[in-house]
């Protein structure tokens, strides 16, 4: 496997700086503007700001700065999923969303995407008019147009149909026209879709300055709400041109030529590593200030060398840990495996040690004891009242440990990676297997991703359903604690099964000398997934009582 590097290093360094040197003139420059309200809360005119190159530039990036970061929150995402927890018991996705007791007036939601829809359009409308350069002006709508876009596929992936706004709305001139009822799911998949078809050739291949939008970006996300679109929940016939579509844009993404997998899945995720070879999209952050990376402090382990490093918000289960593979490549449950429950740990393949945090693992300096009975504050947590882990396993992938100090410390500038090529190697196979089944292609893709972490090729003559299988767990590994695991549960149709019952964890203690291993479930691990309602997320009652054309998700009234 050949393994590409784009640009060179010292052009890499001064790119980012740039980045870095927009975000951080943008923090003061972030307006909180109702999305409704059409003149913006700073200090620039409109005639300064639409035609001044540098003063339109920071607009721009102020609508970049919303873009997300992927394990940046409090509360991750991925603790709504089967594969972690969050450690503290007050957490609201172990209050609200892992017993499915959110309702519209309480559940996290996207329509905060408004204000950056607003912006852009606001964006889109005065720069076309404008007498600025029209290669430069080009190249910013087509950025602009797909950080809409991304917008509305966040809010489509949560919440289904929205309404499609294009216009900048003003109700002071326009009245109750503003409010709008909600498009169908369908158009607004073919809404974000089609802005990104319309953008891809204004976009370069390779972006001048690192963070900027690529043709590349444009196609992953066209890919992703195709392989969405084609999936069981909205595609319960099974129509096979959808899971088609979703294949060829991917293979587009493939033949650019551009992407490949960074060598070392352990330091891919490392701001040493920014904007390497895998990264098709990623949010920069800068250490050391309020747009610093800090999931060190909030979601790795809650003790070491003696002092408290971080408030262990994300917790891997015992399901995912099941998940990963022993270094020959086969699953646990595979009688030839070699996998020995009385030592666990010993023998998995090299993505479990670079991505869990286990009893008798070295973290920061010190032994990780999850087991009962040693002096730890890392004990497992059966009572749900230290803040510690209560599944046996704390989080790693990713963090650096010498970040790893107490509190929301906003030390590390490592990116927020949100599309990766491993990626597009999954859903490629996973689209083209439902197509057309398990084919030479299929095999090369996921083989690849395999064959970065040392594991063996898939054995010949899989059935399309076996693929299948192999295809989920790959994914579910490769992808872990990046906040795929829960758009994949909802749109596989597959969460009324993985979200209902008890998460489990590991209790270790000594017995006659020896340790002894038992799954048990995880204190607080109860999950409730209601299939009538929960594969949408409710529509926020603040926003329907604003505008009464909004219809709520089915049975959330």
């Amino acid at each position: 496997m050949k393994y590409k590097n784009i640009g060179n290093m010292k052009t890499r360094k001064i790119h980012y700086k740039s980045i870095i040197a927009f975000l951080i003139l943008f923090v003061g420059f972030t307006s909180c503007e109702d999305y409704l309200e059409i003149t913006p809360k700073d200090k620039i005119s409109d005639g300064v700001l639409w035609s001044d190159i540098s003063q339109t530039e920071l607009f721009i990036n102020d609508i970049y700065a919303a873009l997300p970061s992927v394990v940046n929150r409090f509360d991750p995402w991925e603790n709504w999923s089967d594969d972690a927890m969050d450690g503290i018991n007050g957490a609201t996705s172990r209050n609200v969303y892992a017993i499915a007791a959110y309702t519209p007036e309480n559940a996290e939601n996207q329509w905060g995407q408004y204000s950056n829809i607003r912006k852009c359009n606001l964006l889109i409308k005065n720069l076309s008019g404008s007498d600025l350069p029209e290669d430069w002006k080009a190249l910013r709508l087509a950025e602009v147009r797909f950080l809409r876009a991304y917008f509305y596929s966040l809010l489509w992936t949560w919440h289904g149909g929205v309404p499609i706004i294009e216009d900048v709305l003003n109700y002071s001139e326009q009245g109750d026209e503003i409010f709008r009822p909600r498009n169908s799911s369908e158009e607004t998949f073919d809404f974000i879709t089609r802005e990104c078809d319309a953008i891809a050739n204004d976009l370069p291949l390779v972006a001048k300055e690192n963070g900027r939008i690529t043709r590349g970006a444009a196609l992953t996300l066209k890919a992703w709400c195709e392989l969405f679109n084609a999936s069981p929940l909205h595609n319960p016939a099974n129509d096979k041109s959808k899971w088609t579509l979703a294949a060829s844009t991917y293979k587009e993404v493939m033949d650019l030529g551009v992407y490949d997998l960074f060598p070392n899945y352990e330091t891919l995720f490392y701001e040493e590593n920014n904007f390497n070879q895998e990264t098709i999209l990623a949010k920069p952050h800068v250490g050391g200030t309020n747009i610093g990376r800090s999931t060190e402090g909030l979601a790795g382990p809650h003790f070491s060398g003696g002092s408290q490093t971080a408030y262990g918000m994300l917790n891997p289960t015992q399901e995912i840990v099941d998940e990963y593979l022993m270094e020959n490549g086969l699953p646990i449950t595979d009688p030839e495996s070699g996998y020995d429950p009385q030592n666990p740990y010993a023998g998995r393949e090299k993505r479990f040690y670079q991505s869990i945090v286990y009893d008798g693992s070295m973290w920061n300096g010190a032994v990780f004891y999850s087991r009962l009975g040693v002096e730890s504050n890392n004990e497992l947590d059966l009572g749900i009242s230290t803040g510690g882990t209560n599944t046996g396993y704390s989080f790693r992938k990713g963090l650096k440990e010498e970040y790893a100090v107490n509190g929301n410390n906003r030390l590390s500038s490592a990116n927020s990676i949100l599309f990766r090529y491993a990626e597009v190697l999954l859903s490629y196979a996973e689209a083209q297997n439902e197509a057309a089944g398990p084919d030479a292609s299929v095999y090369d893709a996921i083989n690849e991703v395999r064959t970065r972490s040392e594991l063996p090729s898939l054995p010949e003559g899989l059935t399309q359903e076996e693929m299948r299988e192999e295809i989920r767990r790959e994914r579910r590994i490769e992808l872990a604690f990046e906040e795929r695991r829960w758009y994949d549960l909802i749109r596989w149709k597959i969460a009324e099964e993985k979200l209902n019952g008890k998460l489990h964890a590991m209790r270790i203690e000594e017995v006659d000398g020896n340790l002894t291993y038992t799954v048990i479930p995880a204190p607080g691990g109860e999950r409730m997934f209601y299939a009538d309602r929960n594969y949408y997320l409710p529509i926020p009652q603040s926003a329907i009582d604003r505008n009464s054309k909004l219809e709520q998700n089915p049975n959330y009234e």
